[in-house]
């Protein structure tokens, strides 16, 4: 069983990845509306596996007996300036959750949980891999600038992501 100050602090995580979620349906929301579908489904992808690593600590909260404690999930922008501004919000909110899980590990290793610092070698591993993800398509966007035909090819190559269960 984990303690107090970990179950809280797992069940913040566990909203804050249901805000993440929301944030990229909603980004996939205002991709199809833009008439970017590859970029719909990228972000719709995202969306899924954001809801994944919220389920799992879903999950490792019930085995742990700690209790879950859902919160209102907090509206996410709704509008983005372009494509560019959408993926660099992601960059910007994956740094933002890469920290959260940082935090958790070092109450983890305070509070010598070792249960819960194994589940969250799995979610620092995954943020290594989102930021990443991120930067590079950041960068590939600025490199397209304005050209339509370029960020239409992006589109297309953005709309065979496709998601696999973890």
């Amino acid at each position: 069983m984990i303690g107090k100050k970990v179950g809280q602090a797992l069940n913040e995580q566990l909203n804050r990845e249901l805000y993440s979620a929301y944030l990229y349906l909603g980004m996939s929301a205002q991709s199809h509306a833009m008439g970017l579908r590859g970029a719909g489904n990228w972000f719709y992808v995202q969306y899924q596996e954001e809801t994944t690593h919220a389920l799992k600590l879903y999950k490792y909260l019930l085995e742990q007996g700690a209790g879950v404690e859902l919160a209102a999930v907090e509206k996410p922008k709704a509008s983005f300036a372009s494509l560019l501004a959408m993926v660099e919000a992601t960059l910007k909110h994956e740094r933002f959750i890469t920290q959260s899980i940082n935090d958790l590990m070092g109450l983890a290793i305070a509070e010598k949980d070792y249960a819960t610092q194994i589940l969250l070698q799995w979610y620092v591993k995954e943020q290594v891999e989102e930021e990443a993800n991120d930067i590079d398509l950041v960068t590939t966007l600025k490199m397209a600038g304005t050209s339509a035909g370029t960020l239409l090819m992006i589109d297309k190559q953005m709309g065979k992501r496709v998601f696999k269960a973890e």
